[in-house]
């Protein structure tokens, strides 16, 4: 990828960050209840004066036009003020920052988790094609992205937390024994796409004609795997993989809202909750961000990872 692909995909995400962003700002406005009323009473039922609400809206300038709104926001936040978070009492960046450690952390866990599981499992399935273990595998893919994370997070829950009682039940902090079974749940569900992928790939390459050449000169089955099939068959996997990730570092919502996880997705639910519209802006921008960024390195790292790249510049 050249310096101008470089500087045209930075412009294509500045492009797609301000249309996200107007999107986002247009949709809180558009939700029904009054988010003054909700910040001045706390989400408890109070009654409330039509007079504090119109002081409050002067204040934070919600009583101008919707475009002088979304342009006063977006000139702040281009100097990286993204407003103040009436629900955490702190300015946004600050709270994204706050749960940014426990998003990184279950990412990172979980995506190991997956691929020291799907990358061997898928590998073996192709090799050994129409064998047990391979319907056992085409088994588990299927049956991995059936269920919902929601349910397996649940169901682990009930098994590990409350009948063996070997993790906590209730989460809240970052720790070891809090941290299993998130970080499960999200490898299972991941597991199962990505195993599915790495086994097809495989298959696809093993029916090259360079793999029949190859054996047509006697080299070793384990040569041909190694050394010509998988650079091949996983190199178009990477994208998968940034998919993923780009999708975690944004937050499992559901996932760490059912084990109580301090990461990015559970801050967006509490957001949106208490319509805390400062906080919900400022979470879709940064997930947006994190979720474009990682693509954009998957992307730059195809021009080391394939040979034929650099020798096309």
């Amino acid at each position: 990828m050249t310096n101008k692909q470089i500087a045209s995909r930075l412009g294509q995400i500045v492009l797609v960050l301000l249309g996200i962003s107007f999107i986002t700002f247009c949709l809180i406005m558009l939700a029904p209840g009054d988010v003054v009323r909700q910040m001045i009473a706390g989400g408890e039922d109070i009654v409330v004066s039509q007079a504090e609400i119109e002081a409050l809206k002067k204040e934070l300038g919600l009583d101008q036009p919707f475009f002088m709104q979304y342009l006063s926001w977006l000139g702040r936040a281009i100097t990286g003020n993204l407003g103040v978070s009436f629900m955490m009492k702190m300015p946004v960046t600050e709270a994204l920052w706050e749960r940014m450690p426990g998003t990184i952390i279950l990412s990172v866990t979980s995506t190991i988790l997956m691929l020291l599981f799907s990358i061997p499992a898928g590998i073996y399935s192709a090799v050994h094609r129409g064998s047990w273990f391979d319907n056992i595998v085409r088994g588990w893919t299927f049956l991995g992205v059936s269920v919902p994370g929601f349910w397996m997070g649940l169901m682990l829950l009930f098994v590990f937390g409350l009948k063996l009682d070997l993790v906590p039940i209730v989460g809240g902090d970052i720790g070891i024994d809090t941290l299993i079974l998130p970080a499960v749940t999200l490898a299972i569900n991941m597991s199962s796409k990505y195993t599915r992928q790495v086994r097809t790939a495989v298959l696809e390459e093993l029916h090259q004609d360079y793999v029949v050449g190859a054996r047509a000169r006697g080299m070793s089955e384990s040569h041909i795997l190694w050394k010509e099939v998988l650079p091949n068959a996983l190199l178009p996997l990477i994208t998968l993989l940034g998919l993923s990730l780009g999708n975690l570092l944004g937050g499992a919502a559901v996932v760490e809202t059912v084990f109580s996880w301090p990461g990015l997705g559970r801050l967006a639910i509490e957001a949106i909750t208490y319509r805390d519209f400062q906080l919900v802006q400022g979470v879709v921008i940064w997930i947006a961000l994190m979720y474009m960024v990682i693509n954009l390195c998957v992307d730059l790292s195809y021009n080391y990872l394939d040979p034929r790249l650099r020798k096309a510049r």
